[in-house]
């Protein structure tokens, strides 16, 4: 059974889509530019690119902070491993966002209330936010429906996007008769953007606890 059909929300549990993408998209943004800024480059979200950032360091002499890189891995598997086992058995699929909110605001807090660096906590903190990302990746495979495209790659996006454009300068080319969705396509992708610039920004100036705000706005979908 395709995995993308087994979880679709009803239409009286989809919420406010465009507000949905919108959030999600921020949120992967933010927290993937955040860990990528105060926690030794390593991405949160895309994960993957934790594979290229490792090579990096690796051929430059690799120190224990870019092994531990490697750490994202099992701790996202983790997170989407749960997330599918608890999908089945829940009312709404909202709650792995719900879930996925509290991680991060709970998580920044507490980095606020601790605000020690160089301790295990601080260490710590970076795989909880790619345990946070696990789950928003494994909703947003699980729940295709409930966004309007993918928040938390954004390749994808682009490369559908770049194709839409070709279609409208190209119509003789392009055998479609699809309307291309650029509104749905600057959600996602302006979103992620707009997270990226305020998580690196807060990131920096900040600390990571400010993951606490998309943290915040994950609770708001939650519950509208």
């Amino acid at each position: 059974m395709d995995v993308k059909s087994s979880f679709k929300m009803t239409d009286m549990d989809k919420k406010n889509i465009a507000l949905v993408s919108l959030i999600l998209a921020f949120a992967a943004g933010f927290c993937d530019a955040a860990t990528f800024t105060a926690a030794e480059e390593l991405f949160s979200a895309h994960v993957t690119g934790n594979f290229v950032v490792f090579a990096y360091d690796l051929i430059r002499g690799a120190e224990t902070q870019s092994w531990l890189k490697l750490l994202s891995f099992p701790v996202f598997t983790l997170a989407v491993v749960s997330a599918g086992w608890y999908a089945p058995r829940l009312k709404s699929g909202y709650t792995l966002l719900f879930v996925e909110g509290v991680i991060l605001l709970v998580a920044g807090a507490f980095d606020l209330a601790l605000d020690r660096p160089g301790t295990i906590w601080a260490a710590t903190l970076p795989y909880v936010v790619v345990l946070a990302m696990g789950i928003q990746n494994a909703f947003g495979r699980l729940y295709a429906t409930a966004a309007y495209a993918p928040t938390t790659m954004m390749t994808g996006n682009v490369t559908q996007l770049t194709l839409d454009v070709a279609k409208i300068l190209m119509p003789g080319v392009w055998n479609s008769d699809k309307r291309p969705a650029f509104g749905k396509q600057f959600i996602i992708i302006g979103g992620f953007l707009v997270g990226c610039v305020a998580g690196a920004f807060l990131a920096a100036h900040f600390g990571l606890w400010t993951i606490a705000l998309p943290g915040l706005l994950l609770l708001f979908i939650s519950f509208i």
